[in-house]
């Protein structure tokens, strides 16, 4: 790639965000969950402190989400057929984001019941 401008760095990681957006369901539905999340907070007068928490749980889900392609990708670029490897690699990969997900989802209860 040799030298690149700090801009197209940029570039890339945006093309990258993009890709996922169109491409992967389970990102959609997790930046759909950030939206519905966001509109809370702020229809619950949420603390600051509490909103940072809540907002890196959803960012800790979504970048987990994005590993997860990339991993999935980077199997697939290797070998289309199947190795007992590729899938462990995959399914860790998945359990992360789903680990993510549920440790994020018991966060949201614990901060939002103290406001409902």
């Amino acid at each position: 790639m040799g030298n690149r401008k700090l801009w197209d760095s940029f570039k890339y990681a945006i093309e990258g965000v993009f890709y996922a957006f169109k491409t992967q369901r389970n990102i959609r539905i997790h930046f759909i969950a950030m939206i519905i999340l966001t509109i809370l907070m702020f229809c619950y007068a949420i603390e600051s402190q509490d909103i940072c928490i809540l907002l890196i749980c959803a960012m800790i889900v979504i970048v987990t989400e994005m590993v997860n392609t990339s991993v999935e990708k980077t199997i697939d670029l290797y070998t289309d057929q199947y190795h007992p490897l590729a899938k462990i690699a995959k399914d860790v990969a998945a359990g992360a984001v789903l680990i993510g997900s549920i440790i994020s989802i018991i966060i949201g209860i614990i901060i939002f019941s103290k406001y409902i």
